[in-house]
């Protein structure tokens, strides 16, 4: 149970809680337009991507983890290797749709976050499809198993996550629909299901 601004104790509470309050934020990411203020690709606009979701919720929103993560049998990056690996990734280019995704992977491979790393990043990545590629994914194309299957095997094999990626883009990148559904199936990969964005 992680420690929250909002007094809960009750895990279900809190992941409900966060669902709804970090997807509200999410769409107001795209709608104010404080999302296309931010430099893509950079570690300090992931940082802002996730303080924005996060911040009613978590005192360490927006903030590199102190933590060490894993995920199974898979360890992220240890925290005393964490800060190094974060600026290489940062200086990894992003001019190409390989390249933005293999970017995206080591991202992900980092983890930088205490919780929120998935949702945050997939939003930091279609930043980054947009300013480079005049595209994002849409979302609603890729399975939800396919997906978190892909990107198990990325950091051995990117051939998945490139494939579905390539796919699933679209260059409606200022529809607003895209946008929200995209905010719905990406908390659906990490099973927050409760809300639907357009109803918050």
């Amino acid at each position: 149970m992680l420690d929250n601004k909002l007094g809960l104790t009750n895990s279900a509470e809190l992941a409900q809680m966060e669902e709804k309050i970090s997807k509200k934020k999410a769409l107001l990411l795209f709608e104010s337009g404080y999302l296309h203020t931010l430099q893509p690709g950079t570690l300090d606009s992931l940082l802002c991507i996730h303080r924005y979701l996060f911040q009613e919720i978590y005192d360490f929103a927006g903030n590199v983890r102190a933590i060490n993560r894993s995920k199974g049998s898979f360890r992220f990056v240890p925290v005393l290797y964490l800060n190094d690996a974060l600026k290489h990734i940062e200086l990894m280019p992003q001019t190409s749709l390989n390249q933005i995704i293999e970017k995206y992977v080591e991202m992900n491979i980092a983890h930088p976050f205490q919780t929120g790393n998935g949702r945050s990043m997939r939003i930091w990545l279609d930043l980054m499809l947009n300013s480079q590629l005049n595209l994002v994914i849409d979302w609603s194309r890729i399975d939800k198993d396919d997906y978190l299957l892909a990107m198990e095997r990325s950091p051995i094999k990117d051939i998945e996550i490139k494939y579905l990626f390539r796919h699933a883009l679209t260059d409606r990148i200022k529809d607003r629909d895209v946008y929200i559904m995209g905010i719905d199936y990406s908390y659906d990969y990490d099973g927050y299901t409760a809300y639907k964005a357009e109803d918050l």
